[in-house]
């Protein structure tokens, strides 16, 4: 992060003589534990707040600050309490009717998610929406309500709860979709649901997201999903447009059982994954072996800029998080491009004969 509060402060200090750069290190100081990871982060949000004001900006700009600042800080504090449970986020049209196949099969979805210990998170509306919580039930639901000028009721399982988070801004509540969203599993639906589905994969591609899956269901023999593709495979692989590879970043599938069996297995044994010192960091759940590591140099060293893979029994000291730390991992110099030969590989590794037992 460029440096440049410092200049801005000097500067500040030089018109009004108050030293605020002192005034802002005894803030911070006051408000955050002195064992905290956090506190020049929170030493700039500060400085931030003091440009604005120095600046005095125009009032609905500093609407809109307030405003994404309070939501964000209540979002999280919110979600602080779900933070160690996997989360999978349903789009699909709030105008599916009770009684259509989607809606039978959305909750049905919902109920096997809960049954796997996962969370369901929707926008809290109707129909795909209404239909997922119906499965989950309230304590394996989360909705993320929109604040619109009529009137705009939560869906009856997560209603007056503590489960419902209410967002003013459509950008912020979609930062906490895919923030939240371990997996996405996409039902049929309008232009909000194909919105949600394009900026998926376009976040996802361009590795502004993390990889996670992506499904895209449907009723059995229906063809919403499948003419999608078609057009995406016709029109931008054909063109060129998109690499063939990432079209491997989404799978489509006829039923809940096929939806929760893609994201179970890509949890078999991927965790997670991170950036360290430029350097791409895979954790799992178990060591891989030998040969498994001899096939992923073979097979991907076209996604390592020097070709290489390299296993580590757990983090080095003080470079991973405490409940992370110990989880072996696989690292390579990825080159940040190709996200669905990732993908790919990412379901080698998950294949049980490639793992040694824990």
């Amino acid at each position: 992060m460029p440096d440049e509060p410092d200049d801005y402060l000097a500067r500040h200090f030089q018109t009004s003589g108050i030293d605020l750069r002192s005034k802002v290190d005894e803030l911070t100081t006051l408000i955050a534990p002195a064992n905290s990871l956090n506190r020049e982060l929170y030493r700039e949000m500060l400085i931030t707040v003091i440009r604005m004001g120095q600046a005095d900006r125009n009032r609905w700009d500093a609407k809109i600050m307030l405003q994404t600042l309070r939501e964000m800080e209540h979002a999280f504090s919110v979600l602080e309490q779900f933070k160690r449970r996997r989360k999978i986020t349903v789009f699909g049209s709030a105008r599916t009717p009770v009684d259509h196949p989607i809606y039978q099969l959305a909750r049905e979805l919902g109920g096997q998610l809960a049954h796997h210990d996962l969370m369901v998170v929707t926008g809290a509306g109707g129909g795909i929406m209404a239909a997922a919580h119906e499965g989950a039930g309230l304590d394996n639901s989360l909705g993320f309500n929109i604040t619109l000028p009529f009137e705009q009721n939560a869906n009856a399982t997560v209603n007056g709860s503590a489960n419902l988070l209410s967002f003013h801004f459509f950008f912020l509540r979609k930062l906490f979709f895919v923030k939240e969203a371990d997996a996405l599993v996409l039902c049929p639906g309008g232009f909000g649901t194909l919105d949600e589905a394009i900026e998926v994969l376009t976040l996802i591609q361009t590795g502004k997201s993390p990889l996670v899956p992506v499904v895209l269901l449907d009723q059995p023999g229906g063809n919403f999903w499948q003419e999608a593709l078609q057009f995406i495979e016709r029109q931008l692989k054909g063109n060129g447009y998109i690499l063939a590879s990432d079209l491997n970043l989404m799978t489509l599938v006829y039923s809940a059982e096929a939806a929760v069996a893609q994201i179970t297995q890509f949890y078999s044994n991927y965790n997670s994954s991170r950036w360290l010192n430029k350097r791409f960091v895979i954790r799992l759940n178990h060591p891989l072996t030998d040969s498994a590591l001899t096939a992923i140099r073979r097979e991907f060293s076209d996604i390592s800029k020097n070709g290489d893979f390299e296993l580590q029994d757990k983090a080095d000291e003080d470079q991973d998080t405490a409940e992370l730390a110990n989880l072996p991992r696989l690292i390579f110099d990825f080159n940040g491009r190709n996200h669905g030969r990732l993908r790919e590989m990412i379901d080698l590794i998950n294949v049980d004969q490639n793992w040694l037992s824990s």
